[in-house]
């Protein structure tokens, strides 16, 4: 018999580095009826298990021995991932795979190796093992495969992989569990009226909470993964019925076409799929709040969620959404529209004043009232710097302090900010170096653009660019560069919709949320551009 085994060996070793389709089939056959023949693996079948793990569609092993050294290879004997042998009182032998950290090891002690061990006692000594019989041993979710590749990564996605003597199916079993952040009100979306509760990093807690809000059967989630190396859990949500369907399938075509090593954050799927990687206006949003992502699936966008992030990104992107919250639909219509206006003039203020500041005291005097104007001459007197390059340092200045305030610990962050606003800012004044109205107007504009977060990264980009189009050619440079911008604005896309729909096309029903937001009441269609089938939202009753 020891003789015969050799032979067998002394057969497969040659033919291992061969990459041929039938060299590999017949090299499989060969080694499972080595193994099935052989009581005890030994180490020359340890090394052809070891070297199979390059090769594609190999299928699970009729031994326990045999699944546990491919395994081991596989994941290369790492400390987290744990082999668990066991035997029945009849003699059965089983081994229980998973990785240390992601599931629920309770449910594995009590549904799997207690239930299998006890139920086991039933079998008839004759019964032959089969994977149905193996299956109703077990009070836990179980799905069947014969691929090591299904078995890997359900692995690597905290499932717990069950593998038999003599069997030659593996039993995946669900038993996720892991370590997650409760559910809580994300810092970047506080609300004063409205739901609190944010996404967090785990997506299926993500996906329910979608579900809560929407109870409907239409509500539907695709599962793909991306990422060569990270294989990251991807969702795409959508309402069958409302979807644009050419929303979404080319949604899913973009998402399909990317090939990288690793997806770690929505920001990476971001940047592969939109439209215009190099426009400072973004064509895709994103959302920690379940009740915004809800209001947009119902509007007929689709959502992106990516497991590891409570980030999740919602397309088609358009204008009108910078200026609405979630509060608006939750308040008084009036009160709403007069929010609206307030950000639509925290918009302008954001952008345009230091350019303006900079195009009247530089080349329009005379637009400046008297007064005012005597006041400017006499603080700007001692200023060794010229406007344009003066308010250059303020806005420099400014962005180094809200940087700072951002990535330093809370408490930090607001001293360095205090500190930086009046310390610094009143000595620069003191000491000549700036005007009063620069650090005046500087602190306007900054308040402003926090008034319209969906915007900050363009805001700053704007504001740089009018404040030196105002600096080189005045008023005849903001209104040429106000040109270039609308004239950037309405060629955008989204996923194939226009960027500025509902002004340019314009659309009558959708202006009624725009500038000013109507009752929900008079609200009785979806927006044309993003809805094209189903756009009626309510009855007429």
């Amino acid at each position: 018999m020891k003789r015969q085994k050799q032979l067998h060996i002394n057969k497969l070793s040659p033919v291992m580095p061969e990459r041929s389709h039938g060299t590999i089939k017949n090299k499989l056959y060969a080694l499972k009826q080595l193994i099935i023949k052989s009581e005890n693996v030994t180490s020359e079948i340890s090394q052809i298990i070891a070297q199979l793990r390059h090769v594609e569609g190999v299928t699970v092993f009729t031994t326990v021995a045999a699944n546990k050294i491919y395994l081991e290879d596989t994941f290369k004997k790492s400390g987290d991932v744990s082999f668990n042998e066991f035997a029945t009182l009849s003699g059965i032998k089983f081994l229980i795979v998973f990785i240390d950290g992601l599931v629920n090891k309770e449910t594995l002690r009590r549904d799997v190796v207690n239930s299998f061990i006890t139920n086991s006692k039933e079998l008839q000594a004759n019964t032959p093992l089969e994977p149905n019989t193996v299956k109703s041993l077990i009070a836990a979710s179980v799905i069947q495969t014969q691929k090591m590749s299904a078995v890997i990564d359900d692995l690597l996605n905290g499932n717990t992989a069950m593998f038999v003597d003599g069997v030659n199916t593996a039993l995946l079993i669900d038993s996720r569990e892991w370590e997650k952040r409760a559910v809580a009100e994300p810092d970047t979306e506080s609300v004063i009226r409205g739901p609190r509760e944010g996404f967090i990093e785990n997506i299926r807690t993500n996906t329910s909470l979608l579900r809560r809000k929407i109870k409907n059967p239409n509500l539907v989630f695709e599962n793909i993964s991306l990422g060569k190396q990270t294989k990251t859990n991807i969702a795409i949500a959508y309402i069958d019925g409302i979807v644009n369907q050419a929303v979404l399938g080319e949604v899913r075509r973009r998402l399909n076409k990317i090939d990288t090593d690793s997806i770690l954050e929505t920001g990476y799927i971001e940047q592969f799929i939109e439209d215009s990687p190099f426009s400072p206006l973004a064509t895709i949003t994103n959302t920690q709040k379940p009740d915004i992502l809800a209001a947009k699936l119902l509007e007929g966008r689709v959502g992106i969620f990516c497991d590891g992030t409570p980030h999740v990104l919602t397309v088609p992107h358009l204008l009108i959404e910078t200026l609405q919250t979630s509060e608006d639909y939750y308040m008084r219509p009036f009160i709403a529209a007069g929010w609206r206006i307030i950000r639509l003039t925290a918009l302008f203020f954001s952008i345009f004043v230091p350019g303006l500041y900079v195009a009247l005291q530089t080349y329009h005097q005379e637009m400046i009232p008297t007064i005012l104007l005597l006041r400017m001459a006499g603080s700007i007197s001692d200023i060794p710097f010229p406007a344009g390059a003066e308010m250059l340092i303020m806005v420099v200045f400014y962005e180094f302090l809200r940087e700072s305030g951002v990535r330093l610990p809370r408490a930090v962050g607001s001293a360095i900010s205090i500190i930086g606003a009046l310390i610094v800012g009143e000595s620069a004044v003191n000491a000549g170096l700036v005007s009063a109205p620069v650090v005046i107007v500087t602190a306007v504009t900054g308040v402003a653009g926090f008034i319209v977060p969906a915007l900050s990264e363009a805001i700053m980009f704007f504001r740089f660019f009018f404040l030196i189009a105002g600096s080189v050619m005045g008023l005849y440079g903001i209104v040429c560069g106000l040109f270039l911008l609308v004239l950037h604005a309405v060629s955008l896309r989204s996923f194939g919709v226009p960027y500025t729909s509902s002004l340019a096309p314009s659309d009558q029903g959708v202006l009624m949320d725009f500038f000013l937001r109507f009752p929900l009441w008079t609200m009785k269609k979806r927006p044309p551009a993003i809805a094209k089938g189903n756009q009626q939202r309510r009855g007429e009753n």
